[in-house]
């Protein structure tokens, strides 16, 4: 049972009559049910005997943050708390988006809400929308203010107007939180740059190269192309600040307690303006120490879990979703270990999900799919996963290496194949992606295009080759069928469900042309969407089939996520095959990664505990199974969901 539990189980009585009393007294609940693990984790980070004063700061923070949360804001967190998992319903379909992009703006986009509803999705996760530098920005996580929005997304009232017609509509909205680093134009940095000592001892700042050298040898390096090495000069400060991302965005030192209760305050005032999921960016990376590669370290966790400890007692209804993309076996950390299991993240992307399924594609086969996800630890009960094809980054191929070893195959040759297959470098592949940041010194590199682009319909659309066509569109559609099916909240990124091709344009864009994810980053088109019912078009296919997908997920409660997801291997090396259960009932989903038609044994089925019947019914076409000679016949890049009861 984790504290999340606790809270639903011991503020029960309470929950009835939700006057100010009785939301104070829920409250000061939650601190005495917390409090001892804070105390912990605290002093876990900043030793006891040198920070009592720093913890009764703490401790009366945290009745002035409550007090300030709004009276709506706060009776939802109850309604919340009393649902408990509520994030692990089927019913919620998410969909990651540029507000710009989309539809101009936070006014534009919240004149298309119906179009969201329209489609099924319920859950919107906005880039981010608050101020940033004008020149490089990465994408706006180098920020200048977590709270303020920036003026080509209109304003924090527009936001506050946007996230209240969210509520009404039992929406949910996700914003980004950059915990580990500011721009070097936020209000600290600043003051650092004045000389300012106390605001340089909010990052990592060195008047020599004697300690970041010593960072530098076991530092690996983020972007080795566009911003080698993780410190800069700073010639006003005439000091060196560590810079792991981008030479304008600066590492925050949590080994200051000051620096952890400001960036509390900010994260509290983000949850304030109605935002219910608040994606942690970066967060492996919030712990430096010499000698590591301060990434995944204990203390990282810690502070990740006083995070989430103290944001519980204040706003309980709002979760924080790890942005870890990470090896497999440090991923499942993020959702809390021994007595912090279940306590610290309560949401993470399955990276690993992701990277093995484009792995499959090129590939045709499933047998390191399968060896992954059958070796990874299981995920706390109250815990969910975000399943994505891709989101608005790059594709990290995130696997462990030893699992390439045991299938006879060498680990860097593999990955150099998988690059080379996405980023046009074999005539053969259909992909059309682009390479980003290679480094050449260990051969990593990651992928950038869309989802469209990455399964072959811009290479078929431009030979006009109607067979290509079809294939690329089944291929976009099976892999939509698995995060759709796979136990969390699946996030489709905007224009996917239409097929949207890449967008070359940031080619001419000074301040984007060397990074490569804009590629995958296109403007929403309005003019396809308003002909979607018009014609059939590969962009009505697409859209309908996972409308459709969708709407049969939210009809069946055992899709929601109660680690109730078991997979089968069969022989046949080609296909997916996992089931999703209940007392009740159960779905098999069965996925042909093959350019050919795969059969399947009703015998192995039947020993898997699935007879098919000549009235077994395929879920996303409504029609009967077709059957010869006992087995089961799949079509290149077929699905199935197949319902029993």
């Amino acid at each position: 049972m984790n504290q999340n539990s606790l809270h639903q189980l011991l503020g029960k009585s309470k929950f009835k009559h939700l006057d100010q009393a009785a939301l104070e007294a829920l409250f000061e609940l939650r601190l005495a049910t917390n409090s001892t693990l804070i105390k912990d984790l605290f002093f876990s980070l900043y030793p006891e005997e040198n920070h009592t004063a720093d913890f009764k700061k703490l401790l009366s923070l945290l009745p002035q943050l409550f007090k300030n949360r709004p009276m709506d804001l706060k009776k939802q967190d109850i309604a919340r708390l009393q649902k408990e998992t509520w994030y692990q319903s089927e019913k919620i379909v998410g969909m990651q988006l540029y507000v710009d992009h989309f539809n101009k703006d936070i006014n534009g986009l919240s004149e298309k809400l119906n179009y969201f509803e329209s489609l099924g999705v319920n859950f919107l996760h906005l880039m981010p929308i608050t101020t940033r530098p004008k020149a490089e920005n990465d994408g706006g996580y180098a920020v200048n203010s977590y709270t303020e929005v920036d003026k080509k997304y209109g304003t924090k009232n527009d936001l506050l107007h946007l996230t209240k017609k969210l509520r009404k509509k039992s929406m949910f909205l996700m914003l980004d939180f950059v915990v580990n680093h500011t721009s070097d134009e936020f209000s600290w940095a600043k003051k650092a740059q004045k000389g300012d000592v106390k605001y340089q001892n909010y990052y990592y700042t060195y008047p020599d190269r004697k300690i970041p050298d010593a960072f530098e040898r076991s530092l690996p390096e983020v972007f080795p192309s566009s911003s080698p090495g993780n410190f800069t000069y700073n010639h006003d400060m005439q000091k060196w600040v560590m810079t792991v991302f981008n030479s304008y965005q600066w590492d925050l030192n949590y080994s200051n307690p000051e620096v952890f209760f400001e960036m509390l305050t900010k994260l509290i005032k983000l949850a304030d303006l109605g935002v219910d999921v608040i994606r942690f960016d970066a967060l492996a990376f919030l712990w430096k120490k010499i000698g590591t590669d301060s990434q995944n370290l204990p203390e990282a966790h810690a502070l990740i879990s006083l995070f989430r400890m103290c944001l519980q007692i204040v706003a309980p209804g709002v979760i924080l979703l790890a942005e870890a993309i990470v090896s497999p076996y440090e991923i499942i950390k993020y959702f809390g270990e021994k007595q912090y299991k279940g306590n610290e993240c309560e949401v993470a992307y399955n990276a690993t999900l992701m990277a093995l399924l484009w792995e499959a594609i090129a590939t045709t086969k499933t047998q390191l799919l399968y060896r992954s996800l059958q070796h990874l630890p299981q995920k706390p009960k109250s815990a969910t996963w975000i399943n994505y094809i891709r989101c608005h980054d790059d594709i990290g191929l995130g696997f462990e290496d030893q699992e390439v070893y045991n299938l006879g195959l060498d680990a860097r040759q593999h990955r150099l194949f998988l690059l080379n297959y996405y980023t046009q470098k074999l005539s053969w592949s259909q992909a059309r992606g682009e390479m980003f940041m290679y480094n050449p010194k260990t051969g990593d590199g990651r992928i950038t295009g869309s989802a469209a682009s990455l399964l072959g319909l811009e290479a078929a659309k431009a030979k006009n080759n109607p067979e290509d066509i079809t294939t690329a569109i089944k291929k976009i559609k099976m892999m939509h069928s698995i995060i759709l099916a796979y136990g969390g909240i699946p996030l489709i990124y905007a224009g996917d469900e239409i097929g949207t091709l890449n967008d070359y344009s940031y080619k001419n864009d000074p301040s984007k042309k060397q990074d490569s994810r804009w590629v995958n980053r296109p403007q929403q088109n309005w003019a396809i969407i308003a002909d979607l019912e018009k014609k059939k078009t590969p962009e009505s296919d697409i859209y309908y089939t996972l409308k459709n997908l969708i709407e049969i997920r939210k009809k069946n409660p055992v899709l929601a996520d109660h680690n109730n997801l078991k997979l089968h291997q069969n022989e046949n090396p080609h296909l997916l095959i996992f089931e999703r259960y209940s007392e009740k009932e159960r779905i098999l989903i069965i996925c042909n990664f093959d350019t050919h038609p795969q059969n399947i044994d009703t015998f192995w089925l039947e020993h898997i505990k699935f007879s098919i019947t000549d009235e077994t019914k395929d879920l996303i076409s409504n029609e009967k199974l077709l059957f010869n000679n006992n087995t089961l016949r799949l079509e290149a890049y077929g699905t199935y969901w197949l319902k029993f009861k």
